[in-house]
């Protein structure tokens, strides 16, 4: 068995084997998208295959739609030469269920798939073929949020975008250079109408995209090497749109233990590559069941009923109250809670810290009882059940690779979003005290106490990676496990509403977390302790 044209020539065989096909004439899909394509996406990673290119599939299934989905890669120009061609565009995706039980579809729902590369002339001349096409009506987005950005760091122009500004159109090196210039040729072909569609996670994903273009048309026409009309155009909504996406779902790198299941099934030919830019791909995808896909309903050349492939489609202001429960109650706060924690009790996998009983009363405490009293409620998603789900099928999946440490990453620049809004939410609410968050503040300490770099075992442990861990670590060189240190030195960090988005003192919580800290650093075992006594 071969994940190819011939390999998938005997469909029983692969029936046999438990696997779920595509039920469309596939030749013909591919002839019609050649055609006549609808939806380009540019990042060919594991979420597109997992989720894009599956709803895709099940519209093709039922027979909403006759044409398939087409994808760019602009970044690792290898994945679609190692990865897609060879496979002729077919991925397995291996759904991984709460139960532990798995789920295996052949996705063959990509019609085709290009390098976004000006110096592969012949991928490039298809793409610009593709984006004049009036059937055209989205092209989407899941490149990482860097891939908007067009400084470094510190504010530095990048040099691609900083050469692309110079150049012009014609043969761009940036990312959004090259999608700017394919909307360039859109509009040099008659100005003909698009929803360009960033479906990354993070928070009004469609404004970095529109500044990020509007930033090469600007630059273009300003110096004449775009005509004058094409940066009215970018900014028209009836003509180009920019909608804004909450995306949800977790796709974990290729794991060796789905790979075995497959291999066992005797399908050949699988294994991984690892190409020059460091992306670990394989011919196969494994995905948690849950996904949510919210769209702000703003497509200016129409599009297919995707409705009925279980995205949903609203308006920006509910795509915002989505995304604010999401990151300030529902999920992001118990993620975080579970990152500090876990690096301190030696945890590395989340669904392992599910089984601790007072984890999860911790993250009931912070969802149900502090959260949900002041949640952004956005009408089209229960916001009691979504926590539900994440700590009752989600979070528990014990095929989910997720480890605390890398959740734990960048914690200094997540705390205000996460917590600090609904510590706000307390202070303006004529009902609710802020005095009564007692959850919260155990989560603040327990990240104070992870700053020391020593686990309740008493053992030391990397920090992971987070731009502000070497001025916060200077503030602990001198704290030792073993009685109740002085917290004075905890002011500086307490204050810091751009790392809380409150200041601690000001909001009467400073208190609540110093003596949390100081009996979390009573000694060995102290965080548990600590841990169990308000939690169970």
């Amino acid at each position: 068995m071969k994940l190819n044209e011939n390999g998938l020539c005997d469909r029983a065989q692969w029936k046999a084997a438990g696997y779920e096909l595509f039920q469309f004439d596939r030749k013909e899909m591919k002839k019609r998208t050649k055609e006549n394509p609808f939806w380009i996406h540019f990042g060919a990673g594991n979420l597109f295959r997992a989720f894009q290119a599956n709803a895709v599939q099940k519209l093709l299934n039922n027979g909403t739609i006759d044409r398939g989905i087409i994808v760019a890669e602009g970044y690792d120009y290898e994945i679609i030469e190692k990865m897609n061609h060879p496979h002729d565009d077919y991925t397995i995706l291996v759904t991984l269920k709460a139960d532990g039980s798995v789920e295996k579809t052949v996705i063959g729902s990509i019609a085709e798939s290009l390098a976004l590369d000006v110096e592969n002339e012949k991928a490039y001349r298809r793409l610009k073929e593709i984006f004049c096409k009036d059937s055209l009506k989205m092209a989407s987005f899941t490149i990482t949020e860097k891939g908007y950005s067009l400084t470094d760091g510190s504010g530095r122009q990048l040099l691609d975008a900083e050469s692309d500004f110079k150049s012009g159109p014609q043969k761009p090196k940036s990312y959004i250079g090259k999608v700017t210039a394919l909307l360039y040729a859109r509009f040099l072909d008659g100005a003909k109408p698009i929803a360009m569609v960033s479906m990354d996670n993070c928070s009004h994903n469609g404004d970095r995209l529109f500044a990020a273009v509007c930033a090469f048309a600007e630059k273009w026409t300003d110096c004449g090497m775009a005509e004058k009309g094409f940066l009215e155009y970018v900014r028209n909504k009836k003509k180009v749109s920019f909608p804004w996406t909450m995306i949800d779902k977790i796709t974990p790198r290729p794991d060796a233990s789905i790979e075995k299941i497959l291999k066992e099934d005797g399908i050949e030919g699988l294994d991984p590559v690892i190409t020059s830019k460091n992306t670990y791909a394989a011919p196969f995808v494994n995905a948690e069941e849950c996904e949510y896909l919210v769209i702000e309903d703003a497509f200016p050349n129409g599009r297919p009923k995707l409705e009925e492939s279980g995205l949903i489609f609203t308006s920006r202001e509910t795509v915002d109250k989505v995304e604010k429960m999401k990151v300030c109650t529902c999920l992001n706060p118990l993620h975080t809670a579970l990152a500090v924690f876990g690096c301190l009790l030696g945890f590395h996998s989340i669904a392992e810290e599910m089984k601790d009983p007072a984890l999860k009363k911790l993250l009931e405490g912070i969802g149900y009882t502090e959260g949900l009293p002041v949640v952004v409620d956005p009408g089209i998603l229960n916001p009691k059940e979504f926590i539900d789900t994440v700590l009752n099928v989600r979070f528990p999946n014990p095929f989910m690779p997720d480890t605390p440490q890398r959740i734990a990453t960048d914690t200094s620049q997540k705390l205000s979003v996460r917590f600090g809004e609904t510590i706000k939410a307390y202070e303006a609410s004529e009902s609710l005290c802020v005095s009564d968050l007692k959850m919260i503040p155990l989560v603040f300490a327990g990240w104070l106490r992870y700053l020391m770099g020593v686990d309740d075992s008493g053992s030391p442990f990397e920090l992971s990676p987070d731009p502000k861990i070497s001025s916060l670590r200077a503030y602990f060189e001198d704290i030792k496990l073993g009685g109740a240190p002085d917290t004075d030195f905890l002011e500086p960090v307490l204050s810091d509403s751009g790392i809380f988005g409150v200041d601690l003192y000001q909001a009467g919580l400073a208190k609540k977390v110093c003596g949390y800290f100081k009996e979390m650093c009573r000694g060995k075992g102290a965080v548990r302790t600590t841990l169990e006594k308000y939690c169970l």
